[in-house]
């Protein structure tokens, strides 16, 4: 019986667990167009990512470099109240990433911290 009730106890904190393990959803991408090169010759990605902790907190990271899974790059934390508000439009030049949100601010993220494998 008492085996019983441990395997139950087990069994329930799995279940826990895998429902409430931290989450990550893309919520955003953008990809640098082919009229826009950057000197390490990659093609470069950013993508917006909400982050949903085993608490139930949700966090947002901006990724920009040349990983189009976004699992490696130049990130920058996002204030929530940013990335619920979500991305408007990305625009790419020579100098950088501008991204502009829903909010009416604006980001931009030099060149020189996404390429070269940064």
């Amino acid at each position: 019986m008492l085996l019983g009730a441990a395997a139950g106890v087990a069994l329930t904190v799995v279940l826990a667990a895998v429902l409430w393990w931290p989450r990550s959803e893309t919520v955003y991408r953008s990809h640098q167009p082919s009229q826009v090169t950057y000197g390490d010759k990659f093609r470069h990605h950013a993508g917006l990512v909400r982050v949903r902790s085993l608490a139930g907190d949700e966090s947002y990271r901006l990724t920009v470099g040349r990983d189009p899974g976004l699992s490696y790059g130049h990130a920058v934390e996002i204030d929530a109240a940013l990335g619920e508000a979500g991305i408007e439009s990305s625009h790419w030049t020579a100098a950088g990433l501008r991204i502009e949100f829903g909010s009416g601010h604006t980001l931009f993220v030099p060149a020189r911290q996404f390429t070269y494998g940064r």
